[in-house]
């Protein structure tokens, strides 16, 4: 999710609101930006990373999301329009569904905003929409133009409960419980090895995926192409860049020092590459993170609860 302009970060910090657990604010100069995460069910966990209630009290915000996993944002109250790193800009439909993102992504409101969200996995990708990931990288589509009504049946429903957002999750789970279907033995087996390299501390090599999985690596490009929207050179830089920005910005690492051990050519190398997936350079991560940045870091406080994929990602 807007730009880093001074007036929306006023060096205000997220901290735990008293809205539910896993709640967050920022007092951005604007008006409160607040998340709130919830966990999902054990059941569900590897489809589907945490839901989360956002809200905007603004007239008007913009700022930054990170590069991430697809996301299906239902629209309770507002919109506003997404810049994608090409260029494009598109409106956001009241059930939106965001592919992959391969950089960072800004968006704009031009009015109050509410949203139920949901981070989706790669399994959770195939149950809503079933299509190949890349041709909606770095774009979005009317999930319930494209998949019927049952989402706007959804989102008709959300709306009733008005600011009751436990009652709103406990819903979402319900009907995206209804929406999935279990993969075979061996595309769960193909999942858990892609995850596995991606959370690879260090620079991972194409030639250890080919590996473990007995594929070549024109077939995993294929696959991550299908599964994860990119392929897995870029998938591999993109998961370093989040959690590089995930060690400066919540653990205090010096950035210099990330630079020196995640395999990057030089500093310079190293600030385009925060830059272009996060949004922000690692100085600015570390002195004047914006709200969505500070508030979408926090999905790693989930812990077990969520995949490892998602806690990054």
């Amino acid at each position: 999710m807007g730009s880093h302009h001074s007036d929306n970060v006023a060096h205000a910090v997220a901290l735990p609101d008293d809205r539910g657990p896993l709640s967050y604010t920022v007092d951005a100069a604007q008006g409160p930006v607040r998340l709130r995460y919830f966990a999902p069910p054990a059941h569900l966990r590897a489809y589907f990373g945490s839901l989360y209630y956002f809200t905007v009290a603004a007239d008007r915000y913009a700022d930054f999301t990170r590069a991430d996993v697809p996301q299906l944002r239902l629209m309770l109250e507002g919109g506003g329009d997404y810049h994608f790193q090409d260029g494009t800009v598109m409106a956001t439909p009241e059930v939106c569904l965001l592919g992959p993102t391969m950089g960072a992504t800004r968006f704009e409101v031009d009015r109050p905003l509410r949203v139920m969200g949901i981070s989706l996995l790669p399994a959770g990708w195939l149950a809503l929409h079933g299509g190949d990931a890349s041709a909606l990288a770095d774009g979005l589509c009317d999930l319930a133009a494209e998949r019927g009504d049952v989402y706007a049946r959804l989102l008709d429903r959300l709306r009733a409960l008005g600011d009751d957002a436990d009652a709103m999750a406990a819903l979402c789970w319900s009907e995206l419980g209804r929406l999935t279907r279990p993969l075979r033995p061996a595309t769960w087996e193909l999942l858990a090895a892609i995850d596995a390299w991606l959370m690879d501390e260090g620079s991972p090599r194409i030639e250890v995926l080919a590996e473990t999985t007995g594929l070549s690596p024109r077939q995993l490009a294929r696959l991550a192409n299908k599964y994860y929207g990119a392929a897995p050179k870029l998938l591999a830089r993109k998961y370093r860049a989040l959690r590089c920005s995930a060690r400066i910005a919540l653990d205090g690492v010096s950035w210099q020092q990330l630079c020196e051990e995640g395999g990057f050519y030089d500093q310079s190398h190293f600030i385009r590459e925060i830059k272009h997936f996060i949004g922000l350079t690692p100085h600015q991560l570390q002195t004047e993170p914006s709200a969505v940045a500070q508030l979408t870091l926090l999905r790693r406080s989930l812990g077990g609860d969520v995949a490892v994929l998602n806690r990054l990602s």
